[in-house]
């Protein structure tokens, strides 16, 4: 097993990734992902694993929902503010671990989320070995929810933003876009970390090569995750609603799927389920 390259871990102490996705523009990317994964979820209380669950953003509002979560992360500093959620959330506990070896029985689940172990293996034996650990430790015909960065992500980040015009950041473009190998060897956090981003269909193929059942790929944020003053719009009740429209749209469309900055690969652990490939 490859170890974490330790720029990831500084990355995520710097940055608050909590805050990233219920401030300013992250609310679109936050709001999709809820929606995306609770049009899947049973109604009924499920013991749901959040895998690379971060500081808990997403465990908590899914045990508001009545679900048991267990909740695993690397990062030292997020499993401390996770547990401290924790304290006030009933349905939560949190731990350490890798996503590529889970403490947890056979089918100890009935759902996971991986919503940010992908990002950072950039490897594909340790992003098929995370997800055959997701497909472990979930029951047969169980939801697993999997995100990936777009290969064209920070393409657009850079022209939606201006980094585009600096030789620096459009060499990284250049290395995104032929290679999906994200480095950043400045000191400037908006440019990220070490990563890997995903062509959409080679999500899919990654859960299929895990032993997933894909049931779909769909695009999150859409064109309007790219619109500089998205934070000021999503203030207003009514461009909310228009900014989600836009997304949902277009969630589905193959040509547009890697416009979003991130795409979820919706799956289920294989059983009586019958699979879409």
């Amino acid at each position: 097993m490859n170890e974490l390259p330790s720029e990831i871990v500084e990355h995520y102490r710097s940055t608050d990734e909590g805050a990233r996705l219920t401030d300013a523009a992250g609310r679109l990317e936050f709001s999709r992902t809820q929606e995306i994964v609770r049009r899947h979820l049973p109604a009924e209380s499920l013991r749901v694993l959040d895998i690379g669950g971060a500081t808990g953003v997403h465990a908590a509002w899914l045990a508001a929902d009545g679900h048991q979560v267990t909740l695993f992360d690397i990062v030292p500093e997020h499993v401390v503010a996770a547990r401290r959620l924790a304290e006030r959330t009933p349905g939560m506990t949190v731990s350490m671990a890798d996503a590529r070896a889970l403490p947890v029985p056979d089918a100890s689940f009935d759902a996971a989320l991986l919503l940010g172990p992908l990002y950072h293996l950039t490897d594909r034996q340790d992003r098929l070995a995370a997800l055959r650990e997701a497909g472990r430790a979930v029951r047969a015909g169980g939801w697993i929810f999997v995100a990936a960065i777009s290969r064209f992500a920070s393409l657009f980040d850079g022209l939606a933003h201006g980094f585009l015009s600096d030789p620096e950041f459009r060499r990284m473009v250049d290395a995104d876009l032929a290679t999906g190998q994200h480095r950043n060897e400045t000191d400037r956090l908006q440019w990220f970390t070490t990563a890997y981003f995903h062509h959409p269909e080679e999500l899919r193929r990654e859960c299929l090569d895990a032993g997933l059942g894909v049931r779909e790929v769909v695009g999150v944020e859409g064109l309007a995750g790219w619109l500089p003053d998205l934070a000021d719009r999503w203030d207003l009740p009514a461009n909310r609603d228009v900014i989600l429209h836009s997304a949902r749209a277009v969630e589905s469309e193959p040509a547009l799927l890697g416009l979003s900055s991130h795409v979820i690969a919706v799956a289920r652990t294989r059983g009586d389920v019958v699979d879409d490939e």
